[in-house]
């Protein structure tokens, strides 16, 4: 089935907030990305590191998401415990960690600078109130992080996603 452009798009953006919505690791991996692309901004990077930069974020969360994916599907065709299905979700969430080891070398590699870290403190430290700014929106983002999301998932198999959030009404 081909839908219209605006429902497929309508759909990958529910994809994602209902990743973000009961993953915390997709919270997590959002909010290292929001800090790094804010930080990023004292190093002077070339259109090509912010290029590089983007490319890694996207795949870290891309894996994220495929992880979820490959979890609930799982979680659909086997409720109970089975060795292979173990077996498919401890692969996914090894794409993720790879990607995201992957990420950590691409940020030493972009923002080891330690020339930079001094201009870093002093802007925070020359207006007090960015300091404490950060420090709320830290505490904040690590709120979002560690609280549960809403959960939304189907709890019983064979109720697909769609009509378990319509009430059964759509397919």
């Amino acid at each position: 089935m081909n839908f219209p452009f605006h429902k497929s798009l309508r759909c990958a953006i529910r994809g994602i907030v209902r990743c973000l919505r009961n993953e915390r690791n997709m919270r997590f991996h959002t909010m290292a990305a929001l800090y790094v692309l804010f930080f990023s901004g004292f190093f002077g990077l070339s259109r090509a590191e912010l290029a590089v930069l983007f490319v890694t974020i996207g795949a870290v969360l891309s894996a994220e998401v495929f992880n979820t994916a490959a979890e609930d599907l799982c979680d659909y065709v086997s409720p109970g415990f089975a060795r292979r299905i173990g077996s498919v979700k401890d692969l996914a969430a090894g794409a993720v960690l790879l990607s995201a080891m992957a990420a950590v070398g691409v940020g030493v590699v972009l923002f080891w600078r330690p020339e930079r870290f001094s201009v870093i403190t002093a802007w925070f430290l020359d207006a007090p109130w960015r300091l404490a700014l950060l420090a709320a929106s830290l505490l904040a983002a690590a709120l979002f992080v560690v609280l549960p999301g809403r959960g939304d998932k189907p709890e019983k198999p064979g109720e697909d996603w769609e009509s378990s959030k319509n009430g059964g009404t759509e397919k």
